[in-house]
């Protein structure tokens, strides 16, 4: 009765919502030639989005999304479902420094995370940073960014919104007391402080590009001098970290973000007045190094599409005294932590999820594994600790944080979620399909056990295939509530991320980028002719360079898709490079500046390839003022240009908002509210939802 009562209601909404015309969006008869092609950009106005023509035509189109979404059922019943799995207590993995143990912890009630502290791994819990008094509307969040080595001094930043910059304050642990020191609202990474804590160094990201700074507690931090980066541009990424001793800094430049990640390190001997030299440069290869007192790991793949670590002396790190201990193998290095005097190694087979333990000299020590499909992530430690601590979860499974004992090998459960959900529901397991050119793709099915494909199951299909980056198993409210109401979530690992080494990540970006769409495709394709749904019944989403694959699989493949929901997106990808920080993505996507370039990005940038006439899919696009990372003028754009355009009579929404962005940072109610409507529109256009919903 309540499954037809609700159809009824989705019907009824659907007419109303078809009654509902989106607002009417001014043209430019803007062109502009580029390497001898005309390109017309009719909606570059709306690339301001401070001007009051930009916010009078937001909020109309917030009006007309909100207009649609609150006609329809169903809402306050997907709250609630959210709001349990979601409204539960939260806690992180602790930093460990000494006897005390940091965190961040939110209480089921609470709409922010809560920097604590605790004596000892069963002490009494205080409160060191409480960011609700912050504001009124729980708009501004806290980061836990640094600890010092005694443990006697914590650096937080203040946090508007999703925006990624924040303000740096330092609190004293014993007395609860802020400090002076405060490093004004920028983009800021790798903040450290000095063992003696007279002072800590921190990376900011200014106009002219990343710079590291040291600052000496209780100075001026105008006057803060610049310790390392004059010259570099905003095409350059840097960070930077402390020996456990204090004796060394070891810095990171990396030109770009994703692309082949080169990477530059150089060291600095902090008891001598020498400038920094140079240990790796001049190589084609990501590279990231941890350093123990006398020893520099890195974790490369020089030479090493899947990755090796090398181990180089801190007092002669020449390449002739280079080491390596843990060499390449079939299965992908994806980073490494020290800890308890040990390496522990990620490492993904075939994208499942494992540890290795080793030795210095690189003799195997153990391992950390799970039999089920899942991610361990967040292996965190100290060189002198006797503990590691990681967490274990997958799309159905919450978060369990462990504490590993490094000595005996025993681990113990720090925390466990107690969402509630009942995993035994669940199945989730990984095919494999054939995309356009042959290649062999993997993908995850997380749907209810006993399910058997017969053609018409509502899909939820997913994927990101860029930057290096990987989709792994991690705890999902959203598909859980999809698969509890009877769907199918996919999550397609597509060429461009880092699954299978190197090799995969350069099989999917530059001009290699359509192979990253053609995989999402043919996975929807894998989807439909073994009978699990039909295009009707089939929905995609995907967020940031996700945003951009669901932007290319929509307008290259309309016919294949119900729903889309593009969050955070890319669009316009040939004047993406020329706001925010989007310089730093020149290495993975190319650059329109450069002919060549020009030619495949022209050939599949989102906004350029929208055809007038062309019954596209309903589309939700989501973004907002706070995401000073990928500029909102891609979705604002879009949206004009497809309203314009479809001729489908699906609706083509923006729901925008000022301080949502491309960080987390917003209260959980509003995370609440903002997956609730996201899941009410996939319902809506799929039909989706099942006995005891509403």
């Amino acid at each position: 009765m309540l499954l037809r009562v609700l159809l009824v209601g989705l019907t009824a909404a659907a007419a109303l919502a078809a009654d509902r015309k989106p607002p009417s969006t001014r043209t430019d008869n803007v062109t502009e030639v580029l390497h001898g092609v005309e390109v017309a950009d009719p909606y570059r106005w709306l690339e301001d989005g401070r001007s009051a023509e930009t916010r009078e035509w937001l909020e109309r189109q917030r009006a007309y999304a909100r207009a649609v979404l609150d006609a329809l059922p169903g809402r306050a019943q997907l709250r609630q479902r959210l709001a349990e799995l979601m409204r539960t207590d939260f806690v992180t993995a602790p930093v460990v420094r000494g006897s005390r143990y940091f965190y961040v912890r939110r209480n089921r009630d609470q709409e922010l995370g809560v920097i604590c502290v605790r004596q000892g791994i069963d002490g009494r819990e205080r409160v060191l940073v409480d960011p609700h008094p912050l504001s009124p509307d729980r708009t501004v969040s806290v980061t836990l960014s640094a600890v010092s080595p005694d443990g006697s001094l914590v650096a937080y930043g203040a946090r508007h919104g999703g925006e990624d910059e924040i303000t740096v304050k330092v609190v004293e642990t014993a007395t609860e007391r802020e400090r002076g020191d405060i490093l004004a609202r920028a983009r800021y990474s790798s903040l450290a402080f000095r063992p003696d804590n007279r002072g800590l160094y921190y990376v900011r990201f200014g106009a002219e590009g990343p710079r590291l700074y040291y600052h000496e507690l209780g100075s001026d931090p105008a006057r803060d001098p610049v310790v390392f980066g004059e010259g570099l541009g905003r095409d350059k990424t840097l960070s930077a970290s402390l020996s456990p001793d204090g004796r060394y800094l070891l810095i990171h430049v990396t030109h770009g973000v994703g692309g082949e990640g080169r990477t530059e390190l150089y060291l600095k001997d902090l008891s001598r007045p020498d400038a920094p030299r140079a240990v790796i440069q001049g190589l084609r290869a990501r590279s990231t190094g941890r350093m123990s007192p006398e020893t520099l790991f890195v974790h490369t793949n020089w030479q090493a599409p899947n990755g090796r670590v090398l181990a180089i002396p801190l007092h002669k790190p020449e390449q002739a005294h280079w080491r390596e201990i843990i060499a390449e193998s079939q299965a992908v290095i994806r980073g490494f932590t020290l800890a308890g005097g040990k390496l522990f190694v990620n490492y993904l087979d075939n994208v499942v999820s494992r540890v290795g333990i080793f030795e210095p000299d690189g003799r195997p020590a153990g391992q950390i594994a799970f039999a089920s499909l899942g991610t361990i992530s967040g292996v965190s430690g100290e060189w002198n600790s006797g503990d590691a601590f990681f967490q274990f979860s997958s799309y159905h499974v919450p978060a369990t944080v462990y504490r590993y004992h490094i000595s005996s090998g025993r681990r113990d459960v720090w925390w466990q979620s107690q969402a509630p959900v009942d995993s035994e529901r669940f199945e989730l397991r990984q095919v494999w399909f054939r995309s356009r050119d042959g290649t062999r793709v993997p993908m995850f099915l997380l749907h209810g056990r006993g399910f058997q494909p017969q053609g018409d199951a509502p899909t939820l299909l997913t994927g990101y295939g860029g930057f290096n980056l990987v989709s792994t198993p991690g705890f999902d409210p959203l598909a859980v509530v999809w698969v509890e109401r009877g769907g199918v979530y996919a999550v397609a690992n597509l060429r461009g991320g880092g699954e299978f080494g190197e090799a995969w990540h350069r099989a999917g970006m530059l001009d290699k980028k359509q192979n990253v769409f053609d995989d999402f495709i043919a996975a929807a394709q894998w989807l439909i002719s073994n009978r699990y749904t039909q295009p009707s019944r089939l929905a995609i989403t995907g967020n940031s360079n996700g945003g951009l694959l669901v932007g290319a699989a929509l307008t290259q493949r309309p016919d294949l898709f119900r729903a889309v929901i593009c969050g955070a997106p890319l669009l316009d990808m040939l004047r993406y490079h020329k706001f925010s920080v989007a310089r730093w993505w020149v290495a993975e996507y190319g650059s329109a500046e450069d002919p060549e370039q020009f030619q495949y990005l022209y050939a599949y940038s989102p906004y350029h390839r929208v055809r007038d006439g062309t019954p596209y899919p309903a589309v939700l696009f989501v973004t907002g003022d706070a995401d000073t990372r990928v500029d909102p003028l891609h979705a604002r754009k879009m949206t004009a240009r497809l309203q314009a355009a479809t001729s489908s009579g699906r609706p083509v929404l923006l729901l925008y908002d000022t301080y949502r962005g491309h960080s987390a940072g917003l209260p959980l109610s509003e995370q609440i509210e903002n997956l609730a409507m996201r899941l009410q529109f996939l319902l809506w256009q799929l039909g989706l939802e099942a006995p005891g919903g509403g």
